[in-house]
């Protein structure tokens, strides 16, 4: 007989992605993913099989600073001190695992389709001197001095709103699916992180494909370096051929930043 879900446990976490084949499990068990470690440290926690549903499957190498990962609980499951679950949580994970808190939600709870948003951002380096805090979190373009990201933000405006993102995503997984995403903000601006300046492409959208971002942001650079004009997207964005976009940008520019719920759908585990 399969017991009844009482309630949805609700971790929050962050990783550098740069040791990780992606967050989700593979078919080989030797195959290193943040999902395969926290799933293994949920199990010594809870004594028993979990499976984990996650806000944002991200791919090798990508960061999160806020990803959400979901399994429902049963039983005396309920009454778990919150406190020391993330004190082991931590304890069992490996140090480029952070665990940030955890939340309890009612039954069903669904840590990817209860999601209203999500945000990325993408760093960016250019000119000859290598980025030494943003190193291994920035995409380092070493043979451009520097891009015009009036023009970036300019080309990035022209995409706002629900189209067709065929031409932004890997072709292998746009085949038999719906590509029809709501983009809501793609902002490129110059920012100082940590004493070091870099280029920052803000993107929230209701849900992303495969590669989106890293397409966005690779076809965007092709307006900032001049090759293009910035209406030029909008030619991308009607072709939906994958091969009318830019490169895909490296996978370890890219943070998974937020991801927004309904109000009151998380509150922290220890409110009960």
């Amino acid at each position: 007989m399969t017991m009844q879900a009482e309630a949805t446990m609700v971790v929050k976490l962050g990783y550098r992605g740069a040791a990780y084949s992606g967050f989700a499990e593979q078919k080989d068990p030797a195959v290193r993913t943040v999902a395969g470690e926290v799933r293994r440290a949920l199990e010594l926690i809870l004594r028993r099989e979990v499976e984990l549903v996650c806000a944002g499957r991200t791919d090798a190498g990508v960061h999160a600073i806020a990803q959400y990962v979901s399994l429902p609980v049963f039983g005396d499951e309920l009454a778990l001190d919150g406190r020391r679950v993330v004190h082991s949580l931590v304890g069992i994970t490996p140090d480029d695992i952070a665990i940030y808190g955890l939340y309890r939600a009612g039954q069903g709870f669904s840590a990817r389709f209860d999601a209203l948003r999500r945000h990325y951002r993408y760093r960016l380096v250019c000119g000859e001197a290598a980025p030494i805090m943003a190193q291994g979190t920035a995409w380092w373009l070493r043979s451009i001095n520097d891009l015009d990201v009036e023009a970036m933000h300019e080309a990035a405006q022209l995409l706002l709103g629900e189209h067709d993102f065929k031409s932004f995503c890997k072709a292998s997984s746009a085949e038999g699916i719906s590509t029809n995403r709501f983009l809501e903000q793609l902002d490129v601006a110059r920012i100082h992180e940590a004493g070091e300046d870099l280029i920052a492409f803000d993107v929230c959208a209701n849900a992303f494909l495969h590669n989106m971002v890293r397409t966005l942001v690779g076809t965007l650079v092709e307006v900032g370096r001049g090759a293009h004009e910035p209406a030029w997207v909008l030619d991308v964005l009607a072709a939906c051929d994958r091969c009318a976009a830019g490169q895909s940008a490296p996978a370890e520019g890219l943070t998974f930043m937020a991801v927004d719920y309904p109000d009151g759908a998380l509150r922290p585990w220890d409110e009960g």
